[in-house]
C-alpha cells in the first residue's frame, strides 16, 4: 500500500489520480483506494483539506493528483443581492459549509435546508456535481511545500 504524506505543487503531471467527495477530502488519516484500483492511507498534517486539482506525493515519490468526485448538492441560483444575502447568513448560521459563485450556492444535498430556503422564498434545484465549499473564516485555505 502507498503511504502519502504531502500536499505538493504539481509543476508536471501527476502519476495517478484519487477521486473523493467532500467529507473524504477533509479527513487526514485515511485509507482508500488510487482510481487505477491501487491502495493508498493519507497521513497529511492535521487539518489539511484537500480540494479537486491538489497534488500528494506518497513516500516512494509517486504523484497523486486529488479530483473532486460528484456530489448530490443543492444549488439555489438568486438574482436579488439581499435574498441571496439572507441565505448565506441563514446557511452559514447552521454552519453550512457553502460554495458560493457569482449569483449561486451549493450545499451537500438536505431537505430540511432546502425547505428553509423555500420558507425564505428560494428555489433549490438537485444537482451531481463536484462540492468545493469555502475554506472558512479561519481556514486559511492550505500551503503547498515541496521539500
Amino acid at each position: 500500500m502507498l503511504k502519502a504524506t504531502e500536499l505538493i505543487t504539481a509543476e508536471n503531471a501527476c502519476d495517478a489520480t484519487l477521486t473523493l467527495p467532500y467529507e473524504s477530502r477533509q479527513k487526514s488519516r485515511l485509507r482508500a483506494s488510487l482510481d487505477n484500483g491501487t491502495d493508498i492511507g493519507l497521513m497529511l498534517p492535521r487539518g489539511t483539506i484537500l480540494r479537486g486539482g491538489d497534488c500528494i506525493r506518497a513516500e516512494d515519490g509517486t504523484r497523486i493528483m486529488i479530483q473532486a468526485a460528484d456530489e448530490t448538492v443543492s444549488v439555489a441560483r438568486i438574482e436579488d443581492k439581499m435574498l441571496f444575502a439572507r441565505a448565506c447568513y441563514h446557511l452559514g448560521n447552521r454552519h453550512v459549509p457553502l460554495q458560493i459563485g457569482d449569483g449561486w450556492l451549493r450545499y451537500l444535498h438536505d431537505h430540511v435546508l432546502d425547505d428553509m430556503l423555500a420558507g425564505l422564498g428560494i428555489r433549490t434545484t438537485t444537482e451531481q456535481v463536484p462540492f468545493e465549499p469555502e475554506a472558512g473564516a479561519y481556514g486559511g485555505g492550505h500551503h503547498h511545500h515541496e521539500h
